[in-house]
Formats: structure tokens, C-alpha cells, sequence
């Protein structure tokens, strides 16, 4: 137990998941990092992106909203807005926001006090199209 690592990822409504895995990766503000048992202590925001754990040699792959994660050198805690199992993830459905949300962006001023929802909304779109990828 003690060259185990601890994955628990937290939403607003539920424990998305807790278990013990291998390694994982995530997004963060500064850019992708992976975590493995013994990794030094670290705080660190979460962006849009995905979000990859090993376990049993086996990935699974999820898309993540914004949040933090704290990191230790036995245990990741991944506090997120949202998160979507790549599998469960409706390919036709992303598309269709993608292309609403740049319909929408186009001509919007970026003081629009509605730009940057909309900007978030796209870059969800085009990240969930990433991680459905990865089935």
C-alpha cells in the first residue's frame, strides 16, 4: 500500500472516482503533467482538458472542466467543475456545440460580457471531441 497511488476525483454533486492507480495525467494551467507515486507535493489549477489514469496497465480517459488539484506523494485530489467518461461522451452532440459556439463567436466583441462563457463552451467542444477520440 504504501507505493500505491490515490486518485480521488471530486464535482460539485459526487466522488466521480477513488481508487488506486498506477499513474495519471493531468491538465493543468501551466500545461499536461503526470503524477506517479512519490511525486512531490504540488497545488495546481485545472484547466478544460483531459484527464488519464493507468490502472491494472489499462488507461481510461475522461474529460474534466476547470478545478485544482492537490497533489502528495501517495495521493492525487482532483477537484473539478465537471467530468465525462471519454466512452459516455455523444460525438454528433459535441460537433453540433462546436459549431454553435463558433457560430456565436463570430463578430462578438471579446468585451462582450458573454464572450469568454462562449469561448468556454467551444473549448469544451473541441476537447470533448479530443477525448472521444481516445475510445
Amino acid at each position: 500500500m504504501a507505493d500505491d497511488l490515490m486518485l480521488e476525483i471530486v464535482t460539485p454533486d459526487r466522488l466521480a472516482f477513488s481508487d488506486v492507480v498506477e499513474e495519471v495525467t493531468l491538465s493543468g494551467s501551466e500545461g499536461e503533467f503526470g503524477v506517479l507515486v512519490g511525486h512531490v507535493p504540488l497545488l495546481s489549477s485545472i484547466k478544460i482538458g483531459e484527464l488519464n489514469y493507468t490502472k491494472d496497465n489499462k488507461k481510461a480517459y475522461y474529460l474534466v472542466g476547470e478545478g485544482y488539484a492537490e497533489i502528495t506523494n501517495l495521493k492525487a485530489t482532483v477537484l473539478v467543475e465537471s467530468i465525462e467518461e471519454a466512452g459516455s461522451i455523444i460525438v454528433e452532440e459535441a460537433k453540433r456545440a462546436k459549431e454553435s459556439a463558433e457560430a456565436r463567436l463570430v463578430g462578438m466583441d471579446k468585451d462582450d460580457p458573454d464572450y469568454e462563457k462562449v469561448k468556454k463552451s467551444l473549448d469544451m467542444a473541441e476537447t470533448r471531441l479530443k477525448v472521444a477520440e481516445k475510445m
